[in-house]
């Protein structure tokens, strides 16, 4: 006689997030589309944040296509005062479990020539969505007592970079952000930690392999030998936003083909 297990696997339990629920901002295209993906064959149901009505569609087909439901929703994350009321709105209308703050932009200038409206975009899209997003969507997660927030990072949490004065400053500043909002909510059982990639093959990163020396200067010093993919990121998201992880807070996970080991 086979006798059939019962109830989860130790793997579901650990990694599983079935009846959640997970807004991944920037979801369309690149890391956010693999995370929504990637939390949708763990179980979750996601809401899918976009710029505009309609730009997540094709997300939205393929998380269905997993057996999971999609939610698409459209705010311009560079206006605040827009991020603002559809985060109320989403809170209101979704028990958002998870939280994948994904949507970023970067300027390549100099720091000398770099205009401030640059400046202020970047900080807009990269720093306040953050604060923003957490903020509204977290406070329901510690009344509730559970929930995660994970947000991308970068290599430039660490490092200055050339000619990317205002995302390495952001990217800092995400990571003072994480460990602010941890050492406050842990203990109300919200877990608030970041993902920093390495170099991806993503639209944010098109100017730099189209420059085949930079491209070739980048490559040469990745440990592994090649450039991230966006799949090779969302699986450490999925992992931070699921049971495996609830004694990690405040933490940022660097994915980096062993970059910063070098």
């Amino acid at each position: 006689m086979t006798v059939e297990p019962q109830g989860e696997s130790w793997l579901e339990q650990q990694f599983g997030l079935s009846g959640r629920t997970a807004l991944v901002t920037g979801a369309r295209t690149g890391i956010g589309r693999a995370c929504a993906l990637a939390l949708a064959s763990a179980g979750a149901d996601v809401v899918l944040w976009g710029r505009s009505e309609g730009d997540c569609d094709e997300v939205a087909a393929e998380v269905e296509a997993l057996g999971r439901r999609a939610f698409g929703v459209a705010a311009d994350i560079a206006d605040r005062d827009a991020v603002q009321a559809r985060a109320s709105e989403v809170a209101a209308e979704h028990q958002v479990d998870i939280l994948v703050n994904n949507a970023g932009t970067i300027r390549r200038t100099p720091a000398a020539q770099m205009s401030l409206a640059d400046w202020d975009l970047v900080r807009v899209v990269n720093l306040d969505s953050v604060w923003i997003l957490t903020q509204t969507l977290g406070a329901a997660m510690v009344s509730r007592g559970d929930g995660a927030v994970v947000t991308i990072a970068s290599l430039l949490t660490f490092q200055g970079g050339v000619n990317v004065p205002g995302y390495a400053a952001t990217k800092h500043a995400v990571a003072g952000l994480t460990k602010a909002f941890a050492n406050e909510w842990a203990a109300s059982g919200v877990r608030v930690n970041a993902v920093a990639p390495g170099y991806v093959e993503t639209n944010n990163t098109a100017a730099l392999r189209a420059d085949q020396d930079r491209f070739e200067s980048i490559s040469a010093r990745i440990p592994a030998g090649r450039w991230a993919t966006p799949d090779d990121i969302a699986p450490a998201v999925v992992y931070l936003a699921s049971p495996a992880a609830a004694y990690v807070h405040g933490h940022v996970l660097t994915v980096d083909g062993g970059w910063m080991a070098r």
